[in-house]
């Protein structure tokens, strides 16, 4: 097999706080190949966003990190952070969640794209500019001369997010972290901006790692998806094995909570998943979703399920009574 140019193995983050330390990640395992777009899920707080700003040491001196995050089979955690300032935005970029708010207002878009070009390109002042209004115009801005000039409070949320875009792409990256990206945007242009991450995998073959609380957009962009709860990954498989049979009852749970044509009726309810996300000062040694599943027991209470492929596919799940393979599969309507 082709060696993964993304490697997350084991990684746990633990932050120190007023009331102690609190488990964000516990033992995350996943893996990249080139060119394909992974999908992370699950609630808030679940871990998501800690786990992609670990990937280039993005998180606060209050976080402990432990774990290997290779990249190309170089080893990011414990890095020096000369090395991690020359992955970032060159070989692991991001789009960070809120453009408005990510986005400095005082600066214009061109020169804020700029900035990543000079410190990794080291490109001429008239090449810079140049290369900005080449990248408005690959991510699909119109009049992209002109629009280099702007200011960020002169764009639409769309526009905005397609900046964010072009600035990450700026040096054509090797892992592309999506953080949220369609947050707060219609779906006319959650589906523009969805393309658009489409289109540069194919055109730059660039890895992109996606995180989004939404079904609706893994199922339209992901190839393979990492279902995470309380700070582990407790199911990942491919797109269209996850939807049609969901093995953890935290992957049903979502799906049944989720609106999906030709299952839900318009007149049907939603299931929601009862109780609430866990604060976890310490990672138990049981299942974090014990209290909130219809199938738990004493060993669900007692242990913790490992995540383990099921049924010699690509699909994995961590827990102790997967649901019934027997369930009527989901009609496929994605892709």
């Amino acid at each position: 097999m082709t060696a993964p140019i993304l490697a997350v193995d084991d990684l746990s983050v633990s932050f120190v706080t007023e009331s102690g330390n609190v488990s964000a990640v516990d033992h995350v395992s996943l893996e990249m190949a080139a060119g394909e777009i992974v999908g992370v899920v699950g609630e808030s707080g679940c871990g998501k966003s800690v786990t992609a700003m670990s990937l280039a040491g993005l998180l606060p001196g209050s976080a402990r990190v432990t774990g290997s995050v290779r990249l190309r089979g170089t080893e990011l955690i414990g890095a020096r952070e000369t090395e991690l300032r020359r992955v970032r935005g060159k070989e692991i970029a991001y789009i960070f969640q809120e453009p408005m708010t990510s986005l400095n207002p005082v600066l214009t878009v061109g020169r804020q794209i700029g900035e990543v070009l000079e410190v990794h390109e080291r490109l001429s002042r008239k090449r810079v500019r140049e290369r900005a209004v080449e990248l408005l115009s690959l991510v699909g801005i119109p009049s992209a001369a002109k629009r280099v000039d702007n200011y960020p409070h002169q764009l639409s949320g769309g526009m905005r997010q397609r900046v964010m875009i072009a600035m990450a792409v700026a040096c054509n990256p090797t892992v592309l972290v999506a953080d949220e990206p369609t947050t707060a945007l219609d779906v006319t242009v959650q589906a523009g901006i969805l393309k658009v991450l489409r289109d540069l995998r194919d055109r730059l073959g660039t890895s992109i790692l996606i995180i989004t609380h939404d079904l609706g957009v893994i199922a339209d962009i992901a190839d393979r998806v990492v279902v995470m709860y309380a700070g582990r990954v407790v199911e990942q498989a491919p797109v269209t094995e996850l939807f049609a049979h969901p093995h953890h009852h935290y992957t049903d749970g979502l799906l049944n909570a989720s609106p999906i044509p030709g299952r839900h009726a318009g007149t049907e309810r939603l299931q929601e998943i009862p109780g609430l996300v866990p604060v976890l000062a310490t990672q138990p040694d049981a299942c974090t979703f014990a209290d909130r599943c219809p199938a738990a027991d004493d060993t669900c209470r007692a242990s913790a399920p490992p995540l383990e492929r099921l049924g010699g596919s690509d699909h994995r799940a961590a827990c102790w009574h997967p649901v019934p393979s027997a369930r009527a599969a989901r009609q496929e309507t994605i892709r």
